[in-house]
């Protein structure tokens, strides 16, 4: 199904909309890039950064290259990850892995109910010999900050992590203190139908630009784990692939890829016939469209392009927008996130840029 939009990106008079169950194969689309867009060497730079980062995650992460260039795609558009699986299937091998790719500092908290939001964020020391407080930072100061098991903790230990997630700095005793570039948070998460875990709020799950799920290897990638005696060794030794500056670099290149105004139409488009759906209680916010944008200029770039095109849209959309979604469990409804995700796809017409 397609719509044929203005100059200025909007739908054509005439268009249709709503929800369907049309099948039909959209044309091809066109969204040519912009004029000062980067040079061809500069996106090959760009992709042997990217697949440095792949193939070095990969020597721990067997079988699962979707899911370790999403984790990378979500670092490079300035998000936050969180991977929910069951237990013993990679998550926390896929965060480490990610953060010692990186030449930067990271630190790794394991969750527990215990957990006090001061471990977090640090806490001010008293100090006789001068009389005074001195602050010591805590983990969240890192560059990449691993929160295992996060729904393991309290609500009140969770909420810390909201400042610094949206905001990027950490207020302690009245005064906010800035975290350094780049900045990310990977969260893992085990189901929450599993004894002694805690629901993470709709607030902090909005704050996570992607949400992965592992799942099991394949029986060639399990072999393969035989083989290497499990992923500790191999994390032990993995070196770091590219620097912090590098990074930034990389994330600059993001932000300039390049969004026509048909696609941020179609963004819109979405959000708004989630709102709409029958089987949707609450839809896509507005930070959920600029979220999407952002994972959508990040796969762009990660495939060697500076202009984004609605299959990158798609490519993302599960990953970004499931965990925003609240369906309806009234009358007996049993439509899951990623498949209101997909209806919502389905019945949105795909742009076509003249």
């Amino acid at each position: 199904m397609t719509i044929d939009v203005d100059a200025d990106g909007t739908p054509a008079r005439g268009s249709s909309g709503g929800f369907s169950n049309s099948t039909a194969e959209p044309p091809p689309q066109i969204f040519n890039q912009r004029p000062d867009a980067a040079t061809n060497a500069a996106s090959r730079s760009f992709a042997g950064l990217f697949d440095a980062i792949v193939s070095n995650i990969e020597q721990v992460i067997h079988g699962k290259t979707e899911a370790v260039e999403l984790a990378i795609m979500c670092m490079l558009a300035e998000g936050h990850l969180l991977i929910e699986d069951v237990p013993g299937v990679g998550k926390t091998s896929l965060a480490k892995a990610l953060s010692a790719s990186v030449d930067c500092t990271w630190k790794r908290v394991q969750f527990t109910p215990d957990l006090l939001p001061t471990d977090l964020v640090g806490v001010s020391v008293y100090q006789r010999s001068t009389e005074s407080f001195r602050f010591e930072p805590g983990p969240m100061f890192a560059n990449i900050v691993l929160a295992d098991e996060i729904n393991r903790a309290s609500p009140k230990t969770q909420s810390a992590l909201l400042e610094a997630m949206e905001e990027r700095q950490v207020t302690v005793d009245g005064k906010s203190r800035p975290l350094a570039p780049p900045f990310m948070v990977i969260a893992t998460q085990n189901p929450v139908d599993q004894e002694g875990t805690y629901r993470l709020p709709e607030s902090q799950l909005d704050r996570f630009l992607l949400r992965l799920s592992v799942g099991y290897p394949g029986r060639n990638a399990e072999i393969q784990m035989l083989n290497d005696q499990g992923s500790a060794h191999k994390l032990r030794t993995l070196s770091p692939v590219v620097s912090a500056a590098e990074i930034l670099e990389m994330v600059d290149a993001v932000r300039s890829v390049y969004v026509a105004g048909a696609l941020k139409s179609y963004l819109v488009d979405i959000a708004e016939a989630s709102r709409r759906h029958p089987g949707i209680e609450l839809g896509l916010s507005p930070r959920a469209t600029l979220q999407l944008a952002a994972a959508t200029r990040a796969h762009s770039a990660a495939r060697g392009r500076n202009y984004a095109t609605p299959d990158d849209v798609k490519a993302v959309g599960i990953a970004t927008l499931a965990h925003r979604l609240m369906v309806r469990t009234d009358r007996g409804a049993h439509l899951s996130p990623e498949d209101a995700v997909r209806e919502v796809f389905e019945a949105v017409p795909v742009p076509i840029a003249r």
